[in-house]
């Protein structure tokens, strides 16, 4: 039976400047060929997916066409900010900083939040701090719901399971954050026409982690063919900060630290990318759970888990409908 060593190896090694290559040549096509635009503009967050696609754009197209938005609010982490200071000035491209916050109280999207989560937490109040979690798929055999977390200045906390309608307004008010950042990268788009970089990777993409509209809505996705575990390979490749890839992935969202894995993925990002990885590949249970040391049981689970979500995210890939179909403009 294959190793856990050797199965990591195989299914996901890259050759990085290979993948490299192949690119920055379509980042270059996309922009001057396809879209006929001058440079690009991401929103770069200090996380490992937006920076190796910043350091892509930037040898694909040079430091000098490449514009990089800094979009804090007043609940995002310092750290995101720092650090996608610090990748900027490593690559030597020019940023511009947003502070979001105005935009976001001006849409409601704290207040609409917060009168969410007082039906289920009557004594939450300014200044303390929330999430939304998922149980780990260690508990696979109870019911997946989320559950709302909040913590006082004094570190009191306290949990509440989100009803069906308290968990689509939360996400639904907290979704304001995604589709203003998108909404300032279309505007420096149209400023300086250029195309707006998406940054998912395949894991991501696959499983509809992302807002429609909002960070879902770009001209082109550089990354998205490839699983998290790639992307963290053209990260040292690339040289992006060991800050940057040492961090773990967060969704900096919400006002207390929360990790991707336990808002939505309930799985770390290697595991997870072994398990897709196998069911893209038919690949049976038993030889995933050996390569990444969860039980049968819980491979199964995963591998319902991602067909699930699938199935529950299909909306968000879709275009609009139309009565009829239109023929596409031929030039």
């Amino acid at each position: 039976m294959v190793s856990h060593e050797e199965f990591c190896a195989a299914a996901l090694r890259i050759d990085p400047a290979r993948t490299v290559d192949q690119i920055t040549a379509s980042i270059r096509k996309n922009v001057h060929e396809d879209l006929r635009r001058k440079g690009v503009v991401l929103g770069l967050s200090g996380g490992v997916d937006s920076s190796v696609v910043a350091a892509l754009s930037e040898r694909a197209l040079g430091k000098d066409k490449v514009l990089a938005l800094l979009m804090p609010e007043c609940e995002s982490s310092g750290e995101s900010l720092s650090l996608g200071r610090l990748v900027a000035d490593k690559l030597g491209i020019r940023t511009i900083t947003e502070d979001i916050t105005p935009i976001l109280k001006a849409a409601g999207c704290y207040r609409r939040r917060d009168d969410v989560i007082r039906t289920l937490i009557p004594e939450y109040r300014a200044g303390d701090r929330c999430k939304i979690v998922l149980p780990p798929i260690a508990d696979q055999k109870q019911y997946r719901l989320f559950s709302i977390v909040t913590e006082s200045p004094d570190g009191v906390q306290t949990v509440k399971r989100l009803t069906a309608d308290a968990y689509r307004g939360i996400v639904a008010a907290s979704n304001f954050k995604q589709r203003v950042r998108k909404m300032m990268e279309y505007y420096y788009a149209d400023l300086f026409h250029y195309a707006v970089l998406g940054t998912p990777n395949r894991l991501e993409y696959d499983q509809g982690f992302f807002v429609k509209n909002g960070d879902s809505a770009a001209d082109l996705k550089p990354i998205a063919h490839l699983y998290k575990t790639q992307v963290y390979q053209l990260a040292e490749y690339l040289g992006i900060p060991e800050e940057v890839r040492n961090r773990p992935p967060t969704t900096d969202t919400y006002s207390l630290s929360q990790s991707q894995e336990e808002f939505y993925f309930s799985l770390s990002f290697d595991k997870l990318d072994l398990c897709l990885y196998g069911k893209n590949h038919g690949m049976p249970a038993h030889q995933v759970a050996k390569a990444t040391r969860l039980t049968v049981e819980e491979v199964e689970y995963v591998y319902r888990d991602i067909a699930a979500k699938r199935k529950a995210t299909r909306y968000l890939h879709m275009a609009p409908f139309l009565v009829e179909t239109i023929d596409e403009i031929v030039t």
